[in-house]
């Protein structure tokens, strides 16, 4: 095989993550060497590979679907949104500024055509095929000058097209149908055909509609996915944890202790890598909710602050919302909190921060021995470390540089050399995301939190996260599998878009 594919959606959400990773999952499978690609990526959950590059965690999870390490060419362009009109643009891995949506679409977005096509040259050269995903729609006519992430890059580098609807949310035919009527002759000739997914029922009743659907549009339907619960990667946006669905539903086995252990995460504004938790949520027991309000602080056994592109301005609404003096009380009452990256650094003294909301000198919560200073380069690392006795691997993505003044040591090297956080009494923080991934630093925290909280919980011996997440992907793997036509989707990765595709009326607007 040498092809490739863009996997394009008739609306954000519409699952194009997830196909994706299931085509990648299931191409793998067949013995394909394949690589995930999104020319530009609009998240707060980010990930940073080897080389200390930061890329989108929906393209890291993909990487993992085609058992490949990932890489900056996977995903050369990130937005990280700071607010509602702007973005931190992060461009092969690292951050080279600030910019408003009107600045970007402006002219900055396809200046950047060049660099994402041959980023995608560079792993079509690599790999046997190479399975792209799109954003948004590809029918967004007000953006289709300067797109670089839907038709932009298909016409650039000849890919053919496959438009995915969510049937689940209503009006999928129209949906597919006009997507295709809004798109310009030479776009439309990409555009190979569609797939329905999250269709619950007797496809036998659809069927009538997609024979219609070809007769209207000359393009066929290349499968048809059943709805699945908890089918979701690692979310690009959104209020998802990732993992628990699936956990949950595949998990029949009670609580190992005689108690439940109760997360509240805090809704933190511009929260970022929020999938952090999802680790909490697979262990049997542990029941993760997220929260805005400081009473549904008063039953929790632990309380998360997650990461949040927004350090001070999460400061503030947690002041705003009555959630700051709720933690502060609980941290002088010695019950369990953990703030990760933003959220550790919000729960030390004060902060200086001239480069993410410029206001200078911001006092923190106070309840951890820590001062914070902004800098303008990123750290971006895959740290290695050691915390209650047990190995850690994390990822670092952050500005705010802590100067430790007391305490303990969250993580250290494994000889007593501190490498970061701090923890004080039954308080901890720290940067590095995904530590709670490890599965013994994972069940050694959750035995200090119980017996902090004083619940008679007990963390499974035998809960992977990594096999869970494995799990998952073989399950995007045999939706595809078992429910696409895998025929004629292999035929249209390495042969492209059928000739002669009829043009449908009236086409993008002159």
């Amino acid at each position: 095989m040498n092809g490739g594919l863009l996997v394009a959606g008739t609306t954000s959400d519409a699952g194009k993550s997830v196909v994706t990773a299931g085509i990648c999952r299931w191409l793998v499978r067949q013995g394909v060497k394949v690589a995930p690609f999104k020319a530009q990526n609009m998240s707060l959950n980010s990930f940073v590979t080897r080389e200390g590059a930061e890329i989108g965690r929906a393209q890291a999870m993909q990487a993992q679907a085609c058992r490949v390490e990932p890489t900056a060419l996977m995903n050369p362009v990130l937005l990280k949104p700071g607010g509602e009109r702007s973005s931190q643009v992060v461009l092969l891995g690292k951050p080279v500024g600030e910019m408003s949506a009107r600045g970007y679409h402006g002219g900055r977005q396809r200046e950047l055509l060049g660099t994402v096509l041959d980023c995608l040259a560079e792993l079509r050269a690599t790999y046997d095929a190479v399975i792209c995903e799109g954003a948004g729609s590809p029918a967004e006519i007000n953006l289709r000058r300067t797109d670089i992430v839907n038709m932009g890059i298909a016409r650039g580098a000849r890919l053919p097209v496959l438009v995915v609807g969510d049937i689940d949310r209503g009006g999928v035919f129209a949906s597919f149908f006009g997507t295709v009527a809004l798109l310009s002759p030479e776009d439309q000739e990409l555009v190979a055909g569609f797939l329905v997914n999250k269709f619950r029922g007797d496809v036998s009743l659809l069927e009538p509609g997609l024979d219609m659907l070809h007769g209207l549009t000359g393009r066929r339907t290349y499968g048809v996915l059943p709805f699945r619960h908890g089918l979701g990667i690692d979310e690009e946006d959104g209020l998802r944890v990732s993992l628990r669905g699936t956990v949950r539903e595949s998990s029949t086995a009670p609580p190992v202790g005689a108690d439940v252990l109760r997360v509240a995460v805090c809704a933190i504004p511009l929260m970022s890598n929020f999938t952090d938790v999802d680790a909490l949520a697979a262990e049997p027991g542990v029941v993760v909710r997220f929260v805005d309000r400081p009473e549904e602080l008063a039953d929790a056994d632990l309380v998360v602050i997650p990461g949040t592109r927004g350090t001070v301005r999460a400061l503030q609404w947690l002041r705003e919302r009555g959630l700051a003096d709720a933690i502060v009380r609980r941290a002088a009452e010695q019950r369990p909190v953990l703030g990760v990256c933003g959220g550790f650094q919000l729960l030390g003294e004060h902060i200086e921060d001239d480069v993410e909301s410029r206001l200078g000198h911001v006092a923190g919560l106070g309840v951890l021995p820590v001062r914070v200073r902004f800098a303008r380069e990123k750290t971006l690392t895959r740290p290695v470390g050691e915390a209650l006795g047990e190995r850690v691997e994390g990822y670092e993505i952050h500005h705010g540089v802590a100067d430790v003044t007391g305490g303990e040591p969250f993580l250290t090297d494994g000889r007593g050399h501190p490498l970061d956080g701090c923890r004080v009494g039954q308080t901890w923080g720290t940067h590095w995301h995904g530590s709670l991934e490890s599965d013994g630093f994972r069940r050694a925290f959750l035995r200090e939190v119980a017996a902090a909280a004083g619940r008679r919980f007990v963390p499974a011996a035998d809960t992977s996260f990594a096999a869970l997440r494995e799990e998952q992907l073989d399950r995007l793997g045999d939706l595809i599998e078992q429910h696409a036509d895998t025929d004629a989707l292999r035929r249209l990765i390495e042969s492209g878009a059928p000739q002669g595709l009829p043009f449908i009326p009236p086409g993008a607007p002159a």
